[in-house]
């Protein structure tokens, strides 16, 4: 099987306190802040990982992971990273982070699609910066393929995937025939979540994405790793979403000590007015 991953750096999730706007409030400055791979979308490469190998063992691979990303070149490290962890190709659309919107992105990633032509594409269900969750619906409708969102299991079947959705009621079960497009939810790197033709369904892989040991760090330095213009997948470079201008949440107020119930509920009701 043949797998192409989407992923996206974001800033550091942890440090979002950190992140500051500009005065003129046109961009967010991220100055200073440690970039790393969405979480969602190492949870993808996670996936994409144990559904091209034999859980027993991993280093028989049967299947080709290819990741993906649009940045400039400093989001080669995020690639590298991913290449250490399993990955065996990478692609760099080069371009910078302001030039993009969902839409573009799906655009890109269609054209970049009919050339790898993989069996799937895997990719985490939203990025943490701006949460659109839009690429991979939008990218199913361009190609026509059927998807799955939220996935948090996986298991791959003769030219199908099983893939447990999480739902508002739980988790409903689809049956999705290759090619498709399927987005990853947290639970999808949990120890039973995902199997592969090859994996026993008595295997546990230890839980979240795996560790990259040092000998396969210096080996990702080797493995290819291509750029490509944004243009040459995307002619049409127009965004469909502008963004007009940023502020940041009200400051909070102080809370306020009360004497009774009565003085609570008449604030509650008169000045907070949500009762």
């Amino acid at each position: 099987m043949k797998i192409l991953v989407p992923l996206k750096r974001v800033a550091d999730p942890d440090n979002a306190n950190k992140i500051k706007i500009a005065p003129d409030g046109a961009k967010i400055d991220t100055t200073g802040l440690e970039w790393k791979p969405n979480p969602f979308d190492e949870y993808a490469v996670e996936a994409a990982l144990r559904l091209t190998e034999n859980g027993a063992t991993p280093k028989v691979r049967g299947g080709e992971v290819v990741v993906v990303t649009f940045g400039p070149k400093e989001a080669d490290t995020t690639l590298r990273q991913m290449l250490a962890t399993g990955a065996d190709r990478a692609v760099r659309v080069d371009t910078t982070d302001d030039a993009l919107d969902g839409s573009l992105v799906a655009r890109a990633l269609k054209a970049l699609v009919e050339r790898e032509k993989p069996d799937l594409v895997l990719m985490g269900k939203q990025a943490v910066d701006g949460d659109s969750n839009q690429v991979g619906q939008i990218l199913a409708e361009l190609l026509g393929w059927p998807m799955a969102t939220f996935a948090a299991t996986l298991q791959e079947e003769a030219g199908a995937l099983l893939v447990g959705r999480e739902v508002d009621g739980g988790v409903i079960t689809l049956r999705v025939k290759l090619p498709a497009v399927v987005t990853v939810d947290l639970r999808i790197v949990a120890p039973t979540s995902v199997y592969s033709l090859a994996t026993a369904r008595t295997h546990k892989y230890a839980d979240g994405v795996r560790f990259s040991a040092l000998p396969a760090i210096m080996a990702a330095k080797k493995k290819p790793l291509i750029e490509v213009p944004l243009a040459e997948l995307s002619p049409d470079t127009s965004l469909r979403i502008a963004y007009s201008k940023f502020e940041p949440p009200p400051v909070r107020k102080a809370g306020v000590k009360v004497p009774d119930v009565a003085v609570l509920v008449d604030k509650l009701v008169n000045e907070a007015k949500v009762l």
